[in-house]
């Protein structure tokens, strides 16, 4: 069975709209494990628009399963990385203006720095992923770059016009995740996954585990943490194995 992390960026989006105390995120993150998720997800941003150094210091902490850093491959960020020690670093894309990540990580374009950056959260016995799309090339690059695993962009796949371009969008995936795992890669998979079109994912077993936030956030709001993520589990467990 895949695993569940669970991002609580936007519990942190909506405290720093009132630039308040609540809601915690580290609050939400206990919670989040108390409903039996497998691990916790956090993207410090440049320009720290949602989490904040200090929730990094106390859910590495707090955190009892496994503590997901995304982050951009720039130097701020990565000494914090290296000094914070999360269980894995999420190599990502970052822009400024963005609402959110908008795509997989170029690691082809960027090999040689990326090769760096893993090499000094490896001496610090940190796991590294890259976030990329499901490229055959990418794949490759993020093989020699020396990460450990690849998180397989969803978004395109999520965000679907129509019935076809999500097909193709599964069949690249597919051979993305099979690709990735013949060259020992471990595989994640997130971007826009929410209660409905995971299911169609949960059949390919290359998918180690999947990285979900906003839907299971925004299902909170209305039902509460546990339970919101108790249902996204409910619908993990009972994937065809």
């Amino acid at each position: 069975m895949a695993r569940l992390a669970v991002n609580v960026d936007h519990i942190a989006t909506v405290r720093q709209a009132r630039l308040a105390s609540e809601p915690d995120p580290v609050t939400a993150a206990s919670l989040a494990e108390l409903a039996g998720c497998h691990g916790i997800i956090v993207h410090l941003r440049e320009d720290r628009r949602h989490i904040q150094d200090r929730d990094v210091e106390l859910l590495r902490k707090t955190v009892k399963t496994r503590l997901n850093l995304e982050m951009a491959a720039i130097p701020e960020i990565v000494k914090i990385a290296l000094n914070i020690k999360p269980d894995m670093a999420c190599l990502v894309p970052e822009k400024r203006r963005e609402l959110t990540t908008e795509g997989g990580l170029d690691a082809a374009g960027q090999k040689k720095s990326l090769q760096q950056t893993i090499a000094s959260l490896h001496k610090k016995e940190i796991a590294v992923s890259l976030f990329i799309d499901p490229d055959m090339r990418q794949i490759t690059a993020a093989h020699e770059t020396g990460a450990d695993y690849i998180e397989l962009h969803t978004g395109i796949y999520s965000n679907a016009e129509n019935g076809k371009a999500r097909d193709r969008e599964f069949d690249r995936i597919v051979a993305a995740a099979e690709t990735a795992d013949s060259m020992g890669l471990g595989v994640n998979a997130g971007h826009g996954l929410d209660y409905t079109n995971i299911s169609r994912l949960l059949a390919i077993g290359e998918i180690d585990e999947f990285s979900i936030g906003h839907s299971i956030i925004a299902r909170a709001v209305l039902v509460g943490m546990e339970r919101a993520v108790r249902e996204m589990l409910a619908l993990i467990q009972r994937a065809p194995v």
